[in-house]
């Protein structure tokens, strides 16, 4: 999880792609112009055998507006590495406005993240 947070931070879209499922992995992505990335939290983890759930608040700001994502994404371990596999806003999370789509018409970074 803090991999692909700081892959977003640093916009490798190479190492996002390799820890990215092959069913849910986007062709290309796309990252948000003059995002600045301020603020990844972990809250909570579980781990069921090679099945994972993260749940996190990212932070970031685009042009001036502040944007937080609280979800809980879904990994799977194949061959012993961790890949992505999707996520959903988080149960009674406040706010889920993240700003455009790092994966074209896919999710938003930080479920990428």
């Amino acid at each position: 999880m803090r991999s692909r947070y700081a892959a977003f931070v640093l916009q490798n879209a190479a190492y996002l792609k390799a820890t990215w499922h092959a069913s849910t992995r986007p062709e290309r992505i796309d990252f948000t112009p003059g995002q600045e990335w301020l603020l990844l939290r972990v809250i909570r983890t579980r781990s069921d055998g090679d099945r994972a759930t993260v749940e996190f608040i990212a932070r970031s700001r685009v042009a001036g507006r502040m944007h937080e994502q609280h979800e809980v994404s879904r990994f799977v371990r194949i061959g012993g590495h961790w890949q992505y596999v999707d996520a959903e806003p988080a149960p009674g999370a406040s706010r889920f406005n993240p700003p455009a789509s790092a994966a074209a018409g896919g999710p938003c970074p930080a479920t990428a993240w």
